[in-house]
């Protein structure tokens, strides 16, 4: 099964990167459990959300439900963490699920449709309007980041800002699985199968960004990395900010 995720991540490695140098996505993160029943309605829709074009959904699965009967088979404390991150830097009182946060910098519960798709709207918007404003204002400043196959692992190549006084941003990688199908035996959600759309199976900090074109290269791991056939880099100014930068590739296995 590695063999054949690693043959598949070769081949498409070798071909365009999705996204890359175009306009960039709207990125939503859902947090969620499966032992969470209220979660399942929200599921659903992030799974419709995930084909909606220029959209760049990511399914984080938190491992704080686990106390409570059933074990999240896809759950993983690098998603417990980055939520609690986001819970500080947004003022919030702590955590809950199913929770959507849109580019970094708004929140809303993930079971209320209109919500959601009014910030998403809302947040498409403020990508692509154009102002008078300094190009490294959190409402303007969008880099392209491009992906690109090395010899010996990946490279993450993201453009100059055009202005680089203030651009203080870290640059993630989320290593994502498509599809997974899973039946929940027991908890809230007992007796449920639930499909879920790019999960996210593990983060890794990149270093820095401070503005100025860069190319990080990224070794192939050299230990054991859950199976995973995707790739997304976010650049997010402050670390748990304003997601200036995104590129979403299928076939990678880094």
């Amino acid at each position: 099964m590695k063999s054949a995720l690693a043959a598949l991540a070769f081949l498409f490695l070798s071909g365009v990167c999705a996204l890359a140098g175009a306009v960039r996505p709207v990125v939503v993160e859902v947090y969620t459990s499966q032992g969470c029943n209220s979660c399942l309605f929200a599921n659903t829709m992030a799974a419709k959300i995930a084909q909606k074009p220029g959209v760049l959904l990511l399914s984080l699965g938190v491992t704080y439900w686990d106390m409570f009967g059933w074990k999240d088979t896809l759950a993983n404390e690098d998603n417990t963490k980055r939520q609690r991150a986001y819970a500080a830097a947004l003022h919030r009182g702590g955590v809950y699920t199913p929770q959507m946060i849109i580019d970094g910098v708004s929140d809303v519960p993930a079971s209320r449709v209109d919500a959601v798709s009014a910030a998403i709207d809302m947040a498409a918007l403020k990508r692509d309007q154009t102002t008078a404003a300094p190009a490294t204002a959190d409402t303007t400043l969008s880099v392209p980041v491009t992906l690109k196959r090395a010899e010996d692992g990946l490279n993450v190549i993201i453009a100059r800002a055009p202005d680089r006084h203030g651009v203080d941003a870290t640059v993630w990688l989320l290593r994502v699985r498509s599809s997974a199908t899973v039946k929940i035996t027991a908890g809230e959600s007992a007796g449920q199968t639930v499909t879920y759309r790019n999960v996210v199976t593990g983060i890794q900090n990149l270093g820095a960004w401070r503005g100025a074109a860069q190319t990080i290269a990224v070794p192939k791991p050299t230990g054991k990395v859950i199976a995973h056939d995707g790739v997304a880099v976010l650049v997010q100014q402050g670390g748990y900010g304003r997601i200036v930068g995104a590129v979403f590739q299928q076939g990678s296995a880094y």
